[in-house]
């Protein structure tokens, strides 16, 4: 028989070493786990930050050695094992082993599944062609960044974060852009319809053709490269790199060949436990239930990795703890900084404050009389009290949320 976790000793395997993986490790020896903890990293690079691909580190303003979350010593003087280049390929949950891609197995009394996601990549024809691309990890910004110093023509697919940012990062590299967008307006998923609206005329001031309610048909090539893309609405476009910005898909493959539920994502309770009471889920691999009982929800932001890896180390600790972190988002674009407090999905009224021409304004989003997100566009005071506003327990009202003489807009 399989004995019960021993909390806060054991041994501790956490599979995936981006943000989510290493802030539990973190996490564990600040809070005095005395047991093993193994960290095991698929890629081969020491854990680094993601959001500096698609900006800074595309247009050499950030090194690689910047990126580095951690030096090398760290993970000794922690007595971390970190197993970099090592992918896990199975769990074996009646005997506590994972089984890595070397062969080799490990032990565990407490697992951790921080795997995070893939890039989508384009089915349509001529995706297999060079030049096609994706940006996730920092192999894929390494080879965009190469690329990026001889193109003269870069098509994104998607306007969401990624590839607006690094829609903006080529303008200013100096290549021409163009962005498609088969929804009506960009961000769709993240922000509201004037902050969309706001952020396609800041790309168009910067060169950028914006062709919303579009997509792409097909990449055509040449000798085995890409030479330009077929749209949706017929038109061809010159392109040496094409980026597929579409969104990513959670790597769940290992935890559903071990039996544990998913549903766009590894299944958590409130406490980040899967089904299986020894094993947790974390980060952008996770769904988890959403706030005020609406179902279960999935992020892919910084804070919602480092607050849950808190829960989960916590978890391991023997300490009672659940994730109700008020969600929030950045994306830098041009000298634009958008922050994002809260979820708008579902608002009935809007508020707006400040200067639009000055590209800083902010708009609050209500429902049933009550704030329940803000976006903010170079106000990061406006975020700041919306992250108070928004914490667990609080319920703020009109009047708590913004001035009384701006009056609300029905949508």
């Amino acid at each position: 028989m399989i004995s019960a976790p021993v909390a806060g000793a054991g041994r501790t395997i956490i599979i995936g070493a981006g943000q989510a993986g290493l802030q539990v490790a973190v996490e564990l020896r600040q809070a005095g786990y005395a047991g093993a903890v193994s960290l095991v990293g698929a890629e081969a690079a020491q854990p680094y930050h993601r959001p500096p691909l698609s900006k800074a580190y595309l247009t050499g303003e950030k090194t690689l050695d910047a990126l580095q979350m951690r030096g090398e010593a760290f993970y000794t003087e922690q007595t971390i094992a970190f197993r970099p280049g090592l992918a896990a390929t199975s769990i074996d949950r009646s005997a506590r082993q994972v089984t890595l891609a070397d062969g080799s197995t490990l032990s565990y009394d407490h697992l951790v599944l921080a795997t995070g996601a893939s890039a989508r990549p384009l089915s349509c024809p001529g995706h297999d062609l060079a030049g096609v691309m994706t940006l996730r990890s920092l192999e894929d910004a390494t080879a965009l960044k190469a690329r990026l110093g001889t193109a003269r023509h870069l098509v994104v697919v998607g306007g969401g974060f990624i590839g607006l940012e690094a829609a903006a990062s080529a303008r200013k590299l100096g290549l021409a852009v163009t962005v498609l967008e088969m929804q009506d307006r960009l961000m769709a998923r993240a922000v509201g319809p004037d902050v969309s609206q706001h952020f396609a005329a800041v790309h168009r001031s910067h060169g950028v053709d914006v062709r919303l309610g579009q997509g792409i048909a097909a990449v055509i090539g040449e000798a085995g490269h890409a030479t330009g893309v077929r749209t949706t609405a017929g038109d061809a476009l010159p392109a040496d790199i094409v980026l597929a910005g579409i969104g990513v898909t959670p790597n769940t493959v290992l935890a559903e060949a071990a039996g544990l539920p998913v549903s766009n994502g590894i299944v958590v309770d409130e406490a980040q436990h899967t089904s299986d009471r020894s094993i947790f889920a974390l980060g952008d691999v996770c769904a988890f239930p959403a706030p005020h009982g609406t179902g279960l929800i999935r992020l892919e932001s910084v804070q919602n990795a480092v607050d849950q890896a808190k829960v989960v180390a916590a978890g391991i600790m023997g300490q009672q703890a659940r994730y109700q972190a008020v969600p929030w988002f950045w994306s830098d674009q041009y000298d634009l900084k958008l922050q994002m407090v809260g979820l708008s999905q579902g608002h009935d009224a809007v508020i707006e404050r400040g200067e639009r021409s000055a590209n800083r304004f902010s708009v609050f989003y209500m429902k049933a009389g009550r704030l329940i997100a803000i976006d903010s566009i170079n106000r990061p005071a406006d975020h700041m009290r919306g992250r108070k506003l928004l914490a667990p327990g609080a319920a703020p009202i009109l009047a708590d949320a913004i001035d009384t003489h701006f009056a609300a807009r029905r949508d």
